[in-house]
Formats: structure tokens, sequence, C-alpha cells
């Protein structure tokens, strides 16, 4: 990774793209520290830090670097975003429209992308007004968060607040977009992970407090273990993939001969990455988003929405399924075993012992799913594994596992799309 990185940074184009998203990740954290009007950011930095926030708005705090504990600009950070991308491709599975889009090649991509910052805007909003009740509610001994009282100054505070945050959810977008078209790619997930990064200086002081002055030597030495297996893990998965032998028969043109070559088809065996990781966590996260706002703790509603506790049995069983379920769900739209199968057989190519067509797509299939259970399965295991030694060493670290799984996977994309940029740029001065 570091090698990559150093020789990116002697080709002059890639440096700059390098100091561009740099530039633009720069932006992002002053705007999430910049508080916006009417929220008293002292009363709501301790709730904080004395844990009475619940844990949706601690998740959130942790994707948008502390954001939400300064009521700023960027509070929601790319939430909004990752729902939205979320909610539009299971979209294109259930309406045919969208499915028509997905399928129009860049074209459709664009359309798609526009309706994406359209449910980004309303998500946002809606997002928004959530967390502008949850500040005029308070929490613990305080009654509000907001620095106003009175009904009209409150109701015009709440515009005010809400009008910020969903303009600072489509300005993070514009930024994200930013770094895809002038940086080096992967803008949300660069995003995101600076936000995550940010909370490394906390995370270790909290690990130092509880080495030295809790004394919890086995929780703490069990946490670094867990997260450098979880590392381990995730770079093995990245590079992991099941070949499938390939041959093309032998073709006569003129007076040459093509083909006859043997090749393999390469199937990622993670090959959605840690996208599985990141909806599973943001849908379990609602239940708790509701929990936040209901007042009545006696009701069936609020004991059931209890279960959804980060740090429970039912939410972890929960999150493994999900993983697995969006693991499916991304192998089908990345990979399409007919439309391979039919590739093959245009180009003279067929898989030895395999007849051509259906039988083929049929074999496809069948290593596809068994490749994507196993990578699912593990990247599931990972994925709870610091909520188990969370509980049995008595700390919270079960956002923390997460926190780490998409930084190892943002920063493993981010070194492929420098490597091919890279090569392109090779190619490119080779054919010239």
């Amino acid at each position: 990774m570091l090698e990559t990185l150093r020789n990116a940074w002697k080709v002059k184009e890639i440096r700059n793209k390098i100091l561009f998203t740099i530039f633009i990740i720069l932006i992002f954290r002053v705007g999430s520290v910049i508080p916006v009007p009417y929220i008293n950011v002292s009363a709501l930095q301790a709730a904080n830090s004395s844990g009475a926030t619940n844990e949706f708005f601690s998740y959130l705090s942790i994707l948008t670097g502390g954001g939400l504990e300064y009521g700023a600009i960027f509070a929601m950070s790319v939430t909004p975003y990752i729902n939205s991308s979320i909610i539009v491709q299971l979209l294109c599975v259930a309406i045919p429209y969208l499915e028509r889009l997905q399928k129009e090649g860049e074209e459709g991509q664009k359309k798609l992308a526009q309706i994406t910052r359209y449910v980004t805007v309303i998500l946002a909003l809606i997002q928004g007004i959530a967390y502008f009740i949850y500040l005029k509610n308070g929490g613990g001994d305080v009654s509000s968060y907001l620095s106003v009282t009175g009904t009209g100054w409150t109701i015009f505070a709440g515009f005010v607040i809400v009008l910020a945050f969903t303009a600072g959810s489509a300005l993070v977008m514009w930024l994200g977009e930013q770094i895809d078209a002038k940086g080096i790619g992967n803008g949300i997930s660069m995003l995101l992970f600076a936000g995550i990064l940010s909370r490394g200086p906390q995370a270790f002081r909290l690990l130092w407090a509880y080495f030295f002055e809790m004394k919890q030597y086995v929780a703490v030495i069990g946490i670094i273990l867990a997260f450098l297996l979880i590392i381990t893990f995730i770079v093995w998965m990245t590079g992991a993939e099941r070949r499938i032998p390939v041959q093309y028969a032998k073709r006569v043109v003129g007076n040459k001969m093509y083909g006859g070559q043997n090749t393999h088809i390469p199937i990622k065996v993670n090959m959605s990455g840690v996208m599985p990781i990141i909806f599973a966590s943001s849908i379990l996260m609602l239940p708790t988003m509701i929990l936040g706002f209901m007042k009545n703790t006696d009701t069936s509603i609020y004991k059931f929405l209890s279960l959804f506790s980060v740090q429970g049995i039912f939410y972890a069983v929960v999150y493994f399924v999900l993983i697995i379920g969006f693991a499916y769900f991304y192998a089908t739209i990345q990979f399409n075993p007919v439309e391979m199968a039919n590739n093959l057989r245009k180009n003279g190519g067929a898989i030895p012992g395999i007849r051509p067509g259906k039988p083929t797509s049929d074999f496809i299939s069948k290593i596809l799913s068994r490749i994507t259970l196993m990578g699912a399965i593990f990247l599931s295991v990972i994925a709870i594994l610091p909520i188990v030694i969370g509980n049995v060493g008595s700390i919270n670290i079960s956002l923390g596992g997460t926190s780490v799984l998409i930084m190892v996977g943002v920063a493993l994309d981010t070194v492929r799309n420098l490597e091919s940029q890279m090569m392109m740029r090779h190619y490119k001065g080779f054919l010239d």
C-alpha cells in the first residue's frame, strides 16, 4: 500500500488528484465542526461525552467524525446519500423503469445518479427534522439542546436548523462527486473514511483509560487482537478469488489463426466489499433512531425496538443475516451468469467439461452462489466479532468494529483505484 502511494505521488497528474482530494476532505472536516445557529453546543457535547445520547446518534457521530456533537453544518454527513443509494438500488429490482435505466449504460447511470440525488435531499430533510426533534426534546438533565426559548423562536430555529442540515448533506454529496470527477475517486467512501478516521484519537484515549486507569488488561488486548484479525481477514478476502477455467476454440480467419488459448474467469470471494456491512448497519440503526423519540417505555413497541441494541444478541443475529442477504444482492447486480455464458459462446469459449448455453450459466451460478456464501459468512463473522468481544470484556466496541471494516475496505479500494490509474497512464504512454 505504501509503495503504491509513493509511486502515485511521483506522477504529476495523480499527485494533483491526491492534493485535490485532500483539499476536499479538509473542507469536509471544517464543515463538520462549524455549528448551526440556535444550538447549545456545550450541552450537546456534554451529553455525548456522558453517554446520554442513544445508539443511533452515537453511530451517526462516528460516521460524521463528531459532526453531531458540534451540531455542525455537515452533521448528517454521507448517511442520507448512503441510505438513498440503498433505496434506489433496491427499487431497481422492483421497478421496471429503474431496471431499464440500469441496463442503458452511461446515460441510464446518469439518470439513476440524478434520482439518487433527489432521494438524498428528501432523506436529508427527513433526517434533519428528526435531529431537530431530538435537539428540541433534549435528554438526560437537559430539557432542550436549543439556545432559544418560546414557541415563535423555536419554530424559526427549527426552520434554520433543518434547512442548514439539508443543505449541508447536499453539499457533502457534491463534495463526494467532485472527488469522483477531479480526485482519486470513491468520493463518498473517502469522506466516510475521513469522518471515521478523525475519531481515532478519541478511541485511542478510551483504550488508554481502560488499560491504565480501569486495569482491564485482558479486554484491551482482546480488542487490539480482534481489530488486527479483522484487518487481516478483510485484506485476505479482498484478494481471494475463484478462477473458472475457460478454453477458446481455434478459428481460422484468412491466413491467420485466432483463439486456442486457455484463460480463466476470476470471481472475487468478497466482490461486494464492505457495502453489505454499511447497508446492514444503516438499516439496523433505524429502530434505535425511532427509540430515541419515544417517551413511553412501557409499550410493547418500545420493548421490541430495545432488542436492537448494538451490544445485544438479537442485533448480532439480524446483523449476520442482513450482511449475507446484501452480499447476495450485490453479487446478483454485479454478476450475470446468463450474460457471461452467452458472451463465452459468441466468442468461441467454453468451460472444460460443461456444455455451452444453459449448462454453462447454471454452472457459473452454482459457483457464484457458493463463493458469495463463503465471503458473506466470513464478512458476517468478522462484523459480529467485536460485539462478542465487547460483551465479554464489558466494553462497547460494536460500532468500532463496523468502523474498522469500513476503513479497511475503503483503503483497499482507494489503493486499487490508484493502481488502475497508474496502469492506464502507463499504457497511454506506451501507445503514444
